[in-house]
């Protein structure tokens, strides 16, 4: 069994929790405990959930772990359309991290389907 640092959907979401810090620091400093906080934690969430899951060396806990994973991105989509809507935060750009979150969305979907017993 590889590695999860050899999965491709475990790349494309650190590369996605990295876009997710760099967009993030140009939010306002008073959303420190609040979106910026929730957001950088849901996407954190993802790469973690794929190597752990990764690591148990079963294909049913692989699932669940990649299920948490899926879920981690529907509550970063979410805070994502929050933080499009809010005033002082909806011109930033928002469109790397919108791919991303796509692609990554995209593979665990593939990943999740193909362990299905």
């Amino acid at each position: 069994m590889q590695g999860y640092q050899e999965l491709i959907v475990w790349q494309k979401s650190v590369e996605l929790v990295v876009e997710v810090y760099m967009l993030t620091k140009q939010f306002p400093r008073e959303e420190i405990y609040g979106l910026i906080s929730q957001i950088r934690r849901a996407a954190v969430s993802m790469p973690s959930n794929i190597a752990e899951g990764r690591m148990r060396g079963y294909r049913k806990e692989l699932r669940q772990f990649l299920l948490s994973a899926y879920g981690s991105g529907g509550e970063l989509e979410t805070q994502i359309v929050i933080a499009k809507r809010l005033p002082e935060i909806q011109e930033l750009d928002y469109s790397r991290v919108d791919a991303l979150l796509l692609e990554v969305m995209k593979m665990l979907n593939k990943m999740i389907a193909s362990l299905r017993t």
